[in-house]
């Protein structure tokens, strides 16, 4: 993965991938009429988030739903969904049409129908998937001790969504596959700090999650940094 965009700070990231993103989206909605977008949660991409929802395109025109999601109720503390309410659904970008993750079932795996026929009115392949990566070289919900990795990284797998138990981190998740993932038209890769940088930089040696995508991928594939 040599397509890396470095900055000096995190606010001069967030600003640039923001305006990257929002840029990719113009350009799906010029030759298709409309575009997709699938985006991580956790604590980086927040202010990123910000920037992005004050960016004005047509976001009527725009379909946004999650990486992967924790199997809890959308106004949890933990939820992917109320991160992006709370900051990227926000102005000019409350216009786009989102799906969430969850559905009413108590197990993630009885609930996995229901998501994922959500979206089935996706225009796919995504216009662009923004990943995250975890400490254990984790990224989406692929955690190194889910009993079902193999499948949910298995590249001739035909489902969209897969569930897990990650085993190492609390609550069921709900995630892209691999396949899905790869076929999107750009995928970026968002991280901060120079662990993350070191683990990326030992993922095809360690078998990390994250080389799933850095190994295999036949889009391009940009690494945005900051320390």
């Amino acid at each position: 993965m040599s397509n890396w965009q470095r900055f000096a700070s995190r606010p001069e990231l967030d600003a640039a991938l923001a305006t990257h993103i929002a840029n990719t989206l113009k350009s799906d909605i010029e030759t298709r009429g409309r575009a997709s977008l699938a985006v991580s949660g956790g604590s980086t991409p927040k202010a990123m988030f910000a920037a992005l929802a004050q960016i004005e395109l047509a976001w009527e025109q725009v379909f946004i739903t999650l990486v992967d999601e924790r199997w809890v109720a959308p106004e949890h503390d933990d939820s992917n969904e109320r991160l992006v309410r709370e900051n990227l659904l926000q102005g000019p970008a409350a216009k786009a049409r989102f799906a969430g993750l969850k559905a009413s079932p108590a197990d993630a795996n009885e609930g996995l129908a229901e998501v994922t026929a959500r979206l089935g009115k996706f225009p796919l392949p995504f216009s662009c998937v923004v990943l995250g990566m975890g400490g254990d070289g984790h990224t989406a919900s692929w955690f190194p001790q889910a009993n079902n990795l193999a499948e949910l990284l298995d590249p001739a797998g035909t489902a969209i969504l897969g569930s897990c138990d990650p085993v190492t981190a609390p609550h069921q998740r709900i995630t892209l596959t691999l396949p899905v993932v790869l076929a999107a038209n750009e995928i970026v890769l968002h991280i901060t700090g120079d662990e993350k940088a070191t683990v990326l930089a030992e993922a095809a040696e360690q078998h990390y999650p994250i080389a799933a995508v850095s190994e295999q991928s036949t889009n391009p594939v940009s690494i945005w940094w900051a320390p």
